[in-house]
């Protein structure tokens, strides 16, 4: 029963990377027809963006209610109902209106499995998972391109994603027992438990390094995007390279990044997730130098897998470390507002580097990434302070006697 049940979690990681990267992949059809600006898109992403941070905000408060299972199970059927509203629809308008529950199912299901895989399974589980997240988002594009090249228009794309979305809600129910059996491996998971409280946003805020990892999730989240989003543009401004060439190898971050976390998986046997992030972000800063050197396009090449490959244990080692830094009764609370900040830092910074890029200078890429890196490195580093520190005092008061 427990690999039949990490074998539907690892399903479920699939299918939410699959329409992730749907909008990108099918946009330069869809704006043509329906007759809107191309720059549209940023308005559908917004909206998703939007909801997904409400849903991780609430997270806490609905898996203590329903459990994870439930939760997991509903979400995935409301972003299923989204995609099939979005394969139907024939309007800006309609689209944006099918955003909200995308992201409001999006934002729910992200916490709650990332929550449950961090109290009930080890690390290297979390790598490989968020690797098939990778696959997932990978298969998106060559779903909606079989799609289009077939003639079926972006609307079947849609909805061959849906189906696939409504076959996994239907695994998903037929496998609720399943979460309630394994809810009790490790103690302190509350899910489904009315009597414990949820958190409210001043209280999460006010644990020691909550402010810290936040930040820390940020800029991570800040630091990937602006790398997917702007790496093609900088290869041509800067570079010199054909559109088609920096496409290409613009590429290697994300496939160093789905590389790197089914790497991860091995090393996370030798090394544990505070040692996992140090590694990524010494990665990070050894392709962001490798940009910034003028050694050619070899070293630009290089230097973008580098990133891709230092992002890959950072995102899902800080995930796996928050039940043993802010305690398992909390950790979906925290799980909550760290992915809440990952999507404002995927909303803000790659916008903010587009207004930099368009009035001083694309060319600053690396040093904008730089910086975020130095405050990423920076508000970990605190956060693990504040949290030992908080651990030592806790220590202290337990041996007084109190």
């Amino acid at each position: 029963m427990f690999q039949l049940l990490l074998a539907i979690i690892y399903l479920a990681f699939i299918s939410l990377g699959l329409p992730d990267s749907l909008l990108g992949s099918a946009w330069p059809a869809m704006y043509k027809e329906l007759s809107v600006p191309v720059s549209y898109a940023g308005g559908i992403s917004m909206i998703i963006a939007i909801g997904t941070i409400i849903s991780s905000l609430q997270s806490d408060r609905l898996t203590r209610r329903f459990g994870t299972g439930k939760v997991t199970a509903f979400s995935v059927l409301m972003t299923a109902a989204a995609l099939f509203g979005f394969s139907i629809s024939h309007s800006y308008i309609a689209l944006c209106l099918w955003a909200i529950p995308y992201g409001l199912g999006a934002g729910s299901v992200d916490a709650s499995l990332n929550n449950y895989v961090a109290l009930h399974y080890e690390s290297r589980h979390m790598s490989w998972l968020h690797c098939m997240w990778g696959v997932g988002a990978s298969l998106g594009p060559y779903v909606m391109g079989y799609a289009l090249s077939g003639g079926q228009g972006w609307n079947m794309g849609y909805r061959y994603i849906a189906l696939l979305q409504i076959a996994l809600t239907v695994i998903l129910l037929f496998s609720l027992p399943l979460w309630k059996q394994k809810q009790d491996v490790k103690a302190g998971d509350h899910s489904g438990d009315e009597s414990n409280n949820p958190l409210s946003l001043p209280e999460i805020i006010h644990i020691p390094g909550a402010k810290e990892v936040m930040v820390t999730f940020f800029c991570y989240c800040a630091l990937e995007q602006t790398t997917g989003l702007w790496a093609s543009s900088y290869l041509v401004l800067r570079r010199g390279l054909s559109a088609d060439t920096a496409a290409g190898f613009a590429s290697l971050f994300f496939v160093g990044i789905t590389a790197g976390r089914a790497l991860s998986g091995f090393l996370t046997l030798k090394f544990n997730d505070t040692q996992m992030i140090r590694l990524g972000q010494g990665g990070i800063l050894a392709g962001i130098l490798l940009l910034l050197l003028p050694f050619g396009n070899g070293s630009a090449l290089a230097g973008l897998v580098l990133i891709g490959l230092g992002c890959a244990p950072v995102y899902p080692s800080i995930i796996h470390s928050t039940p043993e830094h802010f305690g398992a009764e909390k950790s979906q609370a925290m799980i909550g507002v760290q992915m809440a900040s990952a999507y404002v830092g995927t909303c803000l910074m790659p916008p903010v580097f587009g207004l930099i890029a368009n009035h001083i200078s694309a060319a600053l890429l690396p040093l904008y990434l730089l910086v975020i890196l130095a405050l990423m490195i920076f508000a970990h580093g605190e956060m693990l302070k504040k949290v030992r520190r908080n651990l030592a005092k806790c220590r202290t008061f337990i041996r007084s006697g109190h």
